[in-house]
C-alpha cells in the first residue's frame, strides 16, 4: 500500500488517453481532407467504428499498476510461473493472492480463472495460460492463444466488468512470435466488442517498450481511426482474419483421417503427391491432405465424400482469397461496377452491380473474379442480397456463362447460403432467357432467388431508396420508361 499522503503508484484507465485521441488531434493539425466515398467502396472487413475505437487504450506500462475492474496475468498451467508480469502482480497483490491460487488448482491453457486482486488498486485478476509455440503444431496454438483472450472477455461479461487491463499474453518464455499473436489478440477483442460491446467501456492493451511498436503498427487494421485508415490498413490484413468471432479457421491445415490409419498409400500415390506438392501447399500437414490426382479420380467416379469435396473446395477457395489480398485491383475498383450500398426492409445488407459498367473485352477478367472476392468474402459471412443493374447494356458489358459458372464454383459455401435474393433490374427478355437457362442447367439452388424488377418502384418496395445508391443513368433510364416521378430520387454524386 502507498504511504499515508504519498502519490499512488496505481494509474487510473480513466486518465489514460484512449487509441484515438493522439490521431484525431494530429488529423486537426494536419486538416486533411476526408475521404471521398469512392476511395470506400471496398471496405474491410473491421471497418471504422468510433463507438468501438472509443473502448481502447494502447498504454505503455506495468499492467499490475492499473486501476480498472479487472486485469490479466498470464502464469502456467500450475499458476506459478515465474515471468515478468506475474511477478509483478504477485508483488503488488501481496502474499493472500498466493493462497488463493493455490485453491484454484491451476488452470489449463487456454482457461481463465479469476481471483481477487487484494492489494492491487484492480478488483479482479483473471489468470490465463497461454500455449507453448511449436511452428508445427501452429493450429492448436492459435486456437488456445485465441480461447486465452475469448475466455478472459467472457468472464468479464458474466462478472458485468467495466473494464479490462490485459497484459500480452504470449510471454516470451512460450516462444509464440509477437506478430502473429498480436494479431489473434487484436481481432478476437475487436469481434468481441462488436457483438458484446455494450457489456464494456474500457480495453486496455498493457504494453512493455518491445512490445509496444507491433501494437502501434497492427492497431489499425483491426481499430481503424477514420476511413481513410480502414483503406490504407486493409493491404496489410492477414489471409486468415478468422470467423465472425475472430477464432482461427484455416480449413488447409486441417488433418484428414483415413478410413484405415496405419495403412500406406501405394507407390503411385506417392509418387502423385510429390509431383502435385505445388498444388496442395507448403505448409505443415500438406503430406496428410492426399494425393491431389487421385482426388481427382475419385470425382470423377463419384466416390470422393462429400465431406472431403468440401474440404478441397475450402482450400481452393482460400487460394483465391489470399491471392485476391495480395493482388494490386484498383484498376477494377475504379469501374465501380461492384459496391455495398444501406440495407434492405429486413435489415439485410444490399451489394450492387452494375452491369454497363463492366466492359468485358477490356479488363482481365480473373482480376474481376479476385475483386469480386475481396469485396464479398466478409458481406457473405451474414445474410445479403444483390442488385444487378442490366440498364442499357450491350454486348460488351454481358458477362458471358462461363465466367458466372467458375464464379459459382470458385466461391464459398457461405455466399449461396447467405444470400436470399438477386435483383434483376431492367430485363431484356433476351436477358431473362438466358438466365432461365443458366439457373436451370448450368447451377442449381439460384432460380428462387432471382426476382425480374422492371422498374425502380418495384424494387423499393423491397428496399428503400434512401438506402441505395443509384446510377444517374438507371434513374434517367427508368423516369424515360416508366414515367417520372421517380426522378425526385437524387441520383448519387459519385456514381
Amino acid at each position: 500500500m502507498d504511504p499515508l499522503g504519498a502519490p499512488s503508484q496505481f494509474v487510473d484507465v480513466d486518465s489514460l488517453p484512449g487509441w484515438t485521441d493522439a490521431y484525431e488531434a494530429k488529423q486537426l493539425d494536419a486538416r486533411q481532407n476526408p475521404v471521398e466515398k469512392a476511395q470506400v467502396d471496398v471496405r474491410s472487413p473491421f471497418p471504422y467504428r468510433k463507438d468501438i475505437n472509443a473502448k481502447i487504450i494502447l498504454w505503455k506500462g506495468d499492467v499490475a499498476l492499473l486501476n480498472c475492474t479487472a486485469i490479466v496475468n498470464t502464469s502456467n498451467e500450475s499458476l506459478t510461473d515465474k515471468n515478468p508480469v506475474s511477478e509483478s502482480i504477485f508483488m503488488h497483490a501481496g502474499p493472500d493472492l498466493r493462497d488463493e491460487l493455490q485453491k484454484l488448482k491451476g488452470c489449463r491453457t487456454g482457461e481463465a480463472k479469476l481471483t481477487k486482486g487484494f492489494n492491487l488498486a484492480a478488483r479482479f485478476i483473471i489468470h490465463t495460460v497461454g500455449p507453448k509455440y511449436k511452428s508445427r503444431y501452429r493450429t492448436a496454438a492459435e486456437s488456445s492463444l485465441y480461447s486465452c483472450y475469448r475466455n478472459v472477455l467472457q468472464l468479464a461479461k458474466e462478472q458485468a466488468m467495466c473494464s479490462v487491463g490485459f497484459c500480452v499474453v504470449n510471454s516470451l518464455k512460450r516462444c509464440y512470435p509477437l506478430e502473429d499473436a498480436t494479431h489473434i489478440a487484436l481481432r478476437t477483442v475487436r469481434r468481441f466488442l462488436e457483438i458484446h460491446g455494450e457489456t464494456l467501456e474500457k480495453v486496455v492493451f498493457a504494453v512493455s517498450e518491445l512490445e509496444e511498436a507491433t501494437y502501434q503498427k497492427l492497431l489499425p487494421l483491426y481499430f481503424p481511426r477514420s476511413l481513410e485508415e480502414e483503406i490504407q490498413s486493409l493491404p496489410y490484413l492477414p489471409a486468415d482474419i478468422g470467423n465472425a468471432e475472430g477464432e482461427p479457421v484455416v480449413p488447409e491445415r486441417q488433418i484428414r483421417i483415413t478410413e484405415k490409419p496405419g495403412v500406406p498409400d501405394d507407390a503411385s500415390d506417392e509418387e502423385g503427391l510429390e509431383a502435385d506438392l505445388s498444388f496442395i501447399g507448403s505448409h505443415a500437414f500438406a503430406r496428410m491432405e492426399g494425393d491431389v490426382d487421385k482426388q481427382r479420380r475419385l470425382i470423377l467416379q463419384g466416390q470422393l465424400s462429400e465431406a472431403a469435396l468440401q474440404k478441397q473446395h475450402q482450400r481452393n477457395y482460400n487460394r483465391w482469397l489470399c491471392q485476391a489480398r495480395a493482388e494490386d485491383l484498383s484498376d477494377i475498383a475504379s469501374l465501380k461496377a461492384l459496391y455495398q450500398t444501406g440495407v434492405d426492409n429486413c435489415g439485410r445488407t444490399v451489394m450492387v452491380v452494375v452491369g454497363r459498367n463492366i466492359p468485358i473485352t477490356l479488363i482481365d477478367m480473373e482480376k474481376a473474379l479476385l475483386y469480386f472476392i475481396h469485396v464479398m468474402d466478409h458481406i457473405a459471412v451474414k445474410e445479403y442480397v444483390l442488385v444487378y443493374f442490366h440498364t442499357l447494356t450491350n454486348d460488351y458489358n454481358q458477362l458471358d456463362s462461363n465466367f458466372l459458372k467458375k464464379l459459382y464454383d470458385v466461391v464459398d459455401a457461405k455466399y449461396k447460403r447467405n444470400l436470399k435474393a438477386l435483383y434483376f433490374v431492367h430485363p431484356t427478355f433476351r436477358s431473362k432467357v438466358s438466365a432461365w437457362f443458366f439457373t436451370t442447367f448450368t447451377v442449381s439452388g439460384l432460380k428462387d432467388k432471382i426476382h425480374y424488377v422492371e422498374s425502380l418502384q418495384q424494387l423499393f418496395t423491397a428496399i428503400p431508396p434512401e438506402q441505395i445508391d443509384l446510377p444517374p443513368f438507371v434513374l434517367e433510364y427508368d423516369a424515360r420508361e416508366n414515367g417520372p416521378y421517380y426522378s425526385s430520387y437524387p441520383p448519387s454524386p459519385d456514381l
